[in-house]
């Protein structure tokens, strides 16, 4: 399952800062994004460098940003990062909902008890995502007993 199940790619990137990226994506959205949190992984320690950081690129296909020591950042990940940058918090939560217990459009909606279409309105952000939906998805993780404790 793709996190948008949208097409949707990488179009363009550009450093703007030692951490920063601005990203363009293939339906027109486009964010100014701060790595710092994601680049104290150890395996993005190459990029910490500020030259190194700056030699992103857009990966094949565009489906991940790339760096010539190796590192890489797929645009599932971005894709979060450019939502929430957008404030579009709630397509967020509800995709990582979505991704956390692999739900295709189908099971989501059978899950929530709306439409397969709305679901895919709200996966592709063409609709807000309602408070009470994103609580849903919440008490469905508990009925389930798949919810953890914060």
């Amino acid at each position: 399952m793709n996190v948008a199940d949208k097409t949707r790619i990488i179009a363009d990137v550009r450093a703007i800062g030692p951490a920063s990226l601005h990203l363009s994506w293939s339906d027109g959205t486009a964010a100014d994004l701060d790595l710092s949190a994601m680049l104290d992984d150890r395996a993005f320690a190459s990029l910490r460098d500020p030259a190194e950081f700056a030699k992103v690129e857009v990966g094949d296909w565009g489906h991940s940003l790339a760096w010539p020591s190796g590192a890489e950042l797929g645009a599932d990940t971005l894709w979060l990062e450019t939502l929430s940058a957008t404030g579009h918090g709630d397509v967020r939560a509800f995709l990582e909902w979505r991704l956390r217990h692999a739900l295709s459009l189908a099971k989501a909606a059978d899950a929530l008890g709306v439409s397969r279409r709305m679901v895919a309105y709200y996966s592709n952000g063409e609709k807000k995502v309602p408070k009470p939906i994103l609580l849903a998805c919440r008490g469905w993780e508990v009925s389930a007993g798949l919810h953890q404790a914060a």
